[in-house]
């Protein structure tokens, strides 16, 4: 154990690699040239030697599991947050409280295959979805195509007291985002045309296996009354293979699922490391507290929070100050359609232009490989020598990607870097929003290296002489999301804020 802990501070020691050579002192940079290093160390030593982070995940993915927004669960969630924020340290401890538009709760969901065969079906209810009658309803299978989802639109009376399965063949006509904001429209159309259920998960792909189904939300802040199930990629097969020989499967549901009459109420929760310097600037770091229900939600997003809490922990312990605060935001809302990230861009509009930005961590339980920087390619130079200081490390890459799927979206809206931890997902598509999303899921190594790179990321950041970043103008923004291909899915969701900016860019490069 002391060789494995002396290895360990070894490698935290060493962990910033060599200078600039004299000639490129001109250029940005990097640890040993701005000073921060001997901070940068003395965290990293924290970080790998004293974490609690593994143990900040038991607790939340144990005592308090599944956490739906606007649910009691995500009630208790928000106290755990804020105890815990308390018990760290860190100042100005509070939530931020705001609503979403209504409330959903899962009730039970049953399936079975009643002709040709009888078998028990697999499935449960997505998000924010409706309810069969009491007694469940039955009816025959009827494929609907997702790459024709404008035509089965049109078509979708012939649906009328059927079974939709929802699958694609062929090409997709127009880019995913698109054809999942129609499927919300196909969805709306069902439900009054009294389809009887959908089979269709996210939009009509399989599950990944294993026996798992896929919970999740059908578009942002979107509700439906016709009950949509995502079955097992098993069981969904087995019905595809009876349509496929012309026979048509007789299946019954029974989804009975609840609805608030109105908006529920949230929280963000948010502590702080005040600047020692420059205290109205602030960076934001954190991960999104809410998560589905079908397990503890330990990989979405207990592992971002406890990376977060655990990145929090090792500057604290640490007695390393920051020039600039790092505000550490544990986000609800996210699943939803990144309300808690929203709602926080809203709450602090007038402060925005002294943020430097927001560092996520979102992509499941493994080690993270990378950082993508929300469009601001501008950074990515600057960046880089805090890359390659972690040389002894951790080997990283660096790009300027939009992540869309997480809470650097409002961040890269706003024209600040909104900079996402990029990690290996390779087990994540089996533990995303399913029943394998349980503590077992998580190596407790992989969490403190993460959690110790996310603390030497927001401090380098945070404490760097020269300030890290600025908002864009939201001319130069919208044109930068128009380059990374972001303005189809904003204008399918009705969130693309910027009018006409940037319509330049779409002409001059008609393939974007």
């Amino acid at each position: 154990m002391q060789r494995i802990l002396v290895g360990l501070l070894a490698a935290s020691l060493s962990l910033l690699g060599l200078p600039l050579r004299a000639e490129n002192r001109t250029a940005p940079k990097g640890p040993d040239e701005d000073g921060t290093k001997p901070a940068l160390v003395r965290i990293a030593g924290e970080g790998l030697l004293n974490s609690h982070a593994f143990g900040f995940l038991t607790e939340l993915s144990d005592d308090i599991g599944g956490r739906v927004t606007g649910t009691p669960a995500d009630r208790q969630a928000e106290e755990w947050g804020v105890a815990k924020m308390k018990s760290l340290g860190l100042e100005n401890v509070h939530t931020e409280q705001y609503t979403i538009w209504r409330g959903w709760t899962r009730g039970t969901a049953e399936g079975e295959i009643l002709a040709p065969v009888h078998h028990r079906l697999q499935i449960d209810a997505m998000g924010w979805t409706g309810s069969t009658p009491a007694g469940g309803a039955e009816g025959d299978v009827v494929r609907v195509n997702m790459f024709d989802i404008e035509n089965e639109l049109k078509n979708v009376s012939r649906l009328k007291g059927k079974i939709a399965l929802v699958t694609a063949k062929g090409q997709p006509p127009q880019n995913e985002m698109n054809l999942f904001a129609l499927f919300g429209d196909f969805l709306k159309a069902a439900g009054t045309a009294r389809v009887l259920a959908v089979i269709g998960g996210q939009g009509g792909g399989k599950s990944s296996g294993m026996n798992l189904t896929h919970t999740g939300i059908l578009g942002f802040n979107a509700d439906f009354a016709v009950p949509v199930v995502s079955m097992t990629a098993e069981d969904q097969g087995l019905l595809e293979r009876f349509l496929d020989r012309g026979i048509t499967p007789h299946v019954r549901f029974n989804v009975q699922n609840t609805f608030t009459n109105g908006p529920v109420q949230t929280a963000n929760v948010i502590g702080e490391i005040r600047g020692r310097e420059h205290p109205e600037q602030v960076f934001v770091v954190g991960g999104h507290l809410d998560s589905w229900d079908l397990a503890e939600g330990t990989t979405d997003n207990g592992s971002g929070i406890a990376t977060t809490l655990g990145a929090a922990e090792a500057i604290m312990r640490s007695g390393q100050r920051p020039r600039r605060t790092i505000r550490f935001v544990l986000f609800t809302g996210e699943e939803q359609g990144l309300d808690g990230s929203f709602a926080y861009v809203k709450e602090h509009k007038a402060e925005m232009a002294n943020h430097l930005g927001d560092l996520i961590l979102d992509f499941g339980q493994g080690p993270v490989k990378g950082f993508q920087l929300g469009g601001r390619d501008d950074l990515v130079e600057l960046f880089q020598p805090f890359v390659n200081s972690l040389s002894n490390f951790q080997k990283l890459q660096v790009d300027d990607k939009v992540e869309s799927g997480t809470d650097t979206l409002p961040f890269s809206m706003g024209g600040l870097p909104g900079i996402n931890m990029l990690q290996d997902t390779s087990d994540y598509r089996y533990t995303h929003h399913s029943a394998a999303d349980a503590l077992e899921a998580q190596q407790a190594d992989v969490l403190t290296r993460n959690a110790t790179l996310m603390a030497l990321a927001a401090f380098w950041i945070a404490d760097r002489p020269e300030r890290f970043a600025s908002p864009w103008p939201a001319e130069r923004t919208a044109r930068m999301l128009r380059a990374q291909h972001e303005y189809e899915e904003l204008k399918a969701f009705n969130l693309w804020p910027f009018g006409d900016l940037g319509l330049e860019e779409k002409k001059e490069n008609p393939q974007n």
